[in-house]
Formats: structure tokens, sequence, C-alpha cells
């Protein structure tokens, strides 16, 4: 007599139900520890914001930053310059003596992308078309980028920043279940934090609640007002001194003398170098610091500060102070962004949809299992029991790569259950047909698994090349789904094919000895001459 065996099969199917038990526990359980399936926006509830960049902004914003290093190189070679202004496209000087237009000209050939027109001695650069369109491009990429890294500082799991069309930018934010987190998620968004070092126009401050922009303009000026009281303003130069471009790194602080929450930041070396000149240059001066175009302090300059490292005090909370810093170290956006559309999703609503997804999903497991079970007799019990690993081995899957769970990530594993049973359907009625022609149930087994399995991989394989496609060209929960179902087929190749294979192996000398087929495939193989099962 033949003796059961443990084949690799087995083996691999035990491995695969060990491994998918162990980590996809936490994620039924909602353990502390181990890693868990994220439920994505529409099951738990959240916030869906689109949002418009501001590109001309971008294009304003590069060309102050060229005007500013082009006026700190300026002066650190003692070219003398004259009537700078600075316009919303363009900036335009004048330099005071024609033997240094040489020079200067080499210092604008250093800037890519310039388009320079001259007339004498008076200079107007602007951008070029294509560095307009490269600097447009990469103010949205960085805009995508940026509120990416703030909204993961920010501590909230599993948010979404896509890009959407030719400028718009989707942000998915699972978690955001209160009035005071969602005010707080929008302004960490949509904070430029631009943050600016302007030398203070002393001569003029005195005017600084008399002048008017244009005046200010004027005399290389602009008014800004503070941080705090609108009411006190500041003529500060239009050049700025440096900007947030070269910024490292900002961390929370406390004032010593009252105990405030501040900023602390830190400059690049060419950041650093810019501000120990200007500071040694102008001790005795004030200097603004500027962030989002608003004036947090005006400190005067005692000495040459080196080091490259400066602090913003403003009478900030614990927390304002936190996401300032966050905004700060996450850099700033090239351009602003505007609030095109947002919808709150409750959490009710997103409670509502798991109940009905998880009603879905183990009605159709139910109705599976016993339709298997009525059907097939044991064979339908060990496909059964393959299905069940499969859906452990897709969470546990899911969970270790941190993937989000969707709505439609859930019909994916509703769709999976299918697939998976209907791989073993096709493989039962296999051996149902050897078995009607008097084939022995070994002979049955083997032969239905080789005849149904170019059926199985057709079908898995069309399947798996539709949810890469998806996978490639879809956004958010259709990528859920498309991730769900493709893990999903490898499952089912591995459970559903593989390990109920090696379930019939150890069975398989109990079955012949039993001869019972309505027992083990749920099918009664008639009599027939010369029958061998």
């Amino acid at each position: 007599m033949k003796k059961s065996k443990i084949t690799y099969r087995l083996v691999v199917f035990i491995l695969t139900f060990v491994f998918a038990l162990a980590f996809s526990m936490p994620s039924f359980l909602q353990t502390e520890g181990g890693k868990k399936i994220s439920l994505g926006l529409d099951l738990q509830g959240g916030l869906h914001l689109l949002l418009g960049v501001e590109t001309d902004k971008a294009i304003e914003s590069k060309i102050k930053s060229i005007a500013s290093s082009i006026s700190y190189s300026a002066n650190k070679d003692d070219l003398l310059l004259e009537k700078f202004e600075i316009k919303p496209e363009f900036f335009k000087f004048t330099i005071l003596d024609p033997d240094e237009m040489n020079k200067f000209d080499s210092i604008l050939k250093k800037i890519e992308g310039l388009k320079i027109d001259k007339v004498e001695l008076t200079y107007q650069v602007s951008l070029t078309d294509a560095e307009k369109v490269a600097t447009i491009e990469h103010a949205i990429e960085q805009a995508v980028k940026t509120i990416r890294n703030r909204l993961d500082q920010f501590g909230l799991s599993e948010p979404s920043v896509t890009r959407q069309g030719e400028g718009d930018i989707l942000v998915e934010i699972p978690g955001v279940k209160t009035g005071d987190d969602e005010k707080r998620a929008l302004d960490l968004i949509s904070k430029s934090a631009h943050l600016q070092l302007m030398a203070l126009d002393d001569k003029r401050q005195d005017q600084a609640n008399t002048l008017s922009n244009e005046v200010a303009a004027a005399y290389g000026d602009i008014i800004l007002k503070d941080a705090k009281n609108e009411n006190i303003k500041y003529v500060v130069k239009q050049i700025p001194v440096l900007d947030g471009e070269m910024l490292v790194d900002a961390k929370v602080a406390f004032d010593q003398n009252t105990n405030q929450p501040i900023i602390n930041f830190t400059l690049n070396s060419q950041g650093a170098a810019i501000f120990g000149d200007f500071t040694g240059e102008n001790v005795g001066k004030r200097l603004a610091i500027v962030l989002d175009n608003k004036v947090y302090s005006a400190p005067r300059i005692n000495e040459r500060i080196g080091g490259g490292s400066g602090q913003i005090s403003g009478g900030f909370t614990l927390e304002e102070a936190a996401d300032v810093a966050i905004a700060l170290r996450s850099g700033a956006l090239l351009a602003p962004v505007k609030l095109l559309e947002k919808r709150s999703i409750g959490p009710s609503l997103g409670k509502e949809s798991i109940e009905k997804s998880t009603i879905a999903l183990v009605g159709a497991f139910v109705l599976i299992f016993l339709f298997m079970v009525f059907y097939y007799g044991i064979a339908g019990i060990i496909a059964d029991v393959a299905l069940v690993v499969n859906i452990l081995f897709l969470v546990s899957i899911m969970s270790l790569f941190g993937a989000t769970l969707t709505l439609p990530g859930m019909a994916g594993i509703v769709l999976t259950v299918g697939m998976a049973v209907d791989a073993n359907v096709i493989i039962n009625e296999r051996i149902r047909e050897i078995l009607r022609t008097g084939g022995s149930i070994r002979s049955a087994i083997e032969k239905g698994y080789a005849n149904a399995m170019s059926a199985i991989i057709d079908a898995n394989l069309t399947t798996l090349i539709t949810s890469a496609a998806l996978y490639a060209y879809g956004t958010g929960p259709i990528k859920g789904f498309a991730v769900t179902m493709s893990i999903g087929i490898v499952a089912s190749m591995i459970t559903a094919i593989l390990g109920t294979h090696g379930i019939f192996d150890l069975f398989i000398d109990k079955m012949e000895k039993s001869k019972n087929t309505k027992l083990w495939f749920g099918y009664k193989v008639r009599k027939a001459k010369n029958a061998n099962i």
C-alpha cells in the first residue's frame, strides 16, 4: 500500500500559511506592534483637497531671487548699481561705470536662462521662454514634494499627494476628523514658508505709516506689516539679503528670557557667508526677519554674526512654532497654492463603508464556503482552506508593504475570493471529468490539475496585465484596487493551485482506499465496466 506523503507543494503551502497568519494578525487584531494595513480616506474619513499652483508667482519669485543674487555679487565685486527696480516679469538696473560693463556681463553669463536687454548702461533682465516653462514645472513638482514632506512630518498617516492634470495637486489626508485638525492641516499645506532676511531702511522707517507703496518703490523699498500687529509697519529694502532657499534646518527652541517658543534656523555655507558679510558691514543697523511677507522681528545688529544661524521670535504658541519649523524644514513653496475644492469625509461615512464592505466580504465568503462544501464535498473543504490562507496571505503582504486599503481595494479582495475559488472549481470539474471516464482517483487528480492549468494561468495572467495597467495609469483608489488584485492573483496561484494539490497528495492513499468519490469530490461515479477507482 502506498503511503501518504508530504510533498514540496504541501510544505510551501504550510509555510505560506504560517507566514500569512503571523503577519496578518496585527491588522485583524489592531495590535500596537507589527505592521498593519492603513485605511484609506474613503474608509476612515478625512480631508480631500484640490489645490491650484499660482505659477505666475513662481516666475516672480525666481526673478526676485536672481536679482538678490546679482545684487550680492555686484556688491562683493564693488560694482556700483543704481535704479535697481524689480517687476513681476523682470528687473532692471543701471551701472554707473561703463568700464565695469565687461565684469558685470561675466556675472550675468554665470546664470542660465536669462534674457538680457541692454540700452547703453541700463540692463533689463527677464527669463527666457524655456526657463519660464522649466520654472513653472519645477514649482509644481516642488509643491507636491514639499506638501508631502510637511504632511509626513505633521504625523498624519498615509497622506496622498499627487499631481492632477496640468498644474493642480490632489491631497487626501485620512484621519482628519475634527475642525481644529482640518484647519491646522490646511494652514500647514497653504503656508508658503518663504523666509527672507531683509535690510531695514533706517532713513525712512519713521515714515512707515505715511509712505505710499509707490513712493517706497521709488527708493527701492517695500512696506511690510508686523506679523502680530498690522498697525506696525516696516520699510525694508526691496532686494532681500538672502532667502529661505539657503536654509538647511529649523527647530523649535525657547527664549531664555521670556521662555516663549522661538524657531532657530541654520543656513547653508553660501547663506552663512552672505549673512556674516552683511551683518559685519552693517553693525548698528536693523535686519528684518520676514516670513511670508510679514515681519516677525527686526533686531539691531550688534556685531558680525558668523555660523549662519538665527532665530525667529514672534510670540508663537508651541503648536504654531512647531508648524512653522516643519514648513521651513520642508522648504518654501516656490509658488503659493490656492484651494480649488475641499470635501470633508466624515468618519461616520467611513464607518458605514467599512461595515457594508465587511458584510459583502463575509457574506460572499460564507456563501462560497457553503457552496463548495455542498457541491464538492471534502474537495470543497480543501478549496475553502486554501481560500482562508489566500485572504490571510493577501492581508499580510499588504501589511508588510504598508499598503492603504480603500473601498475599491475591498472590492478587489471580494473579486479575488471569487477568482481563487474559480480556479478550484475548474480543477475539481476536470477531476470529475477524468473520474467519469473511469480513471483512478490518483490519475484524475494529476490529470485534472494538468488539464486545468492552462486555463487558470491564462485567466490570471490577463488579469495581472490588466492590474498592472490600472496601477500604471490609475490614481488613488484605482491603484489600491490594482494592488489588491495583483497580490490576490499571486496568492491564488500559491494557495488555490499549489496548496490544494499538496493537500490532495497528503490524502491520496485514503481516497484510493475509500473509493468514495461522493464524499471526496461530491460526485458519485456510476458503475462502469473496467473502471479503476
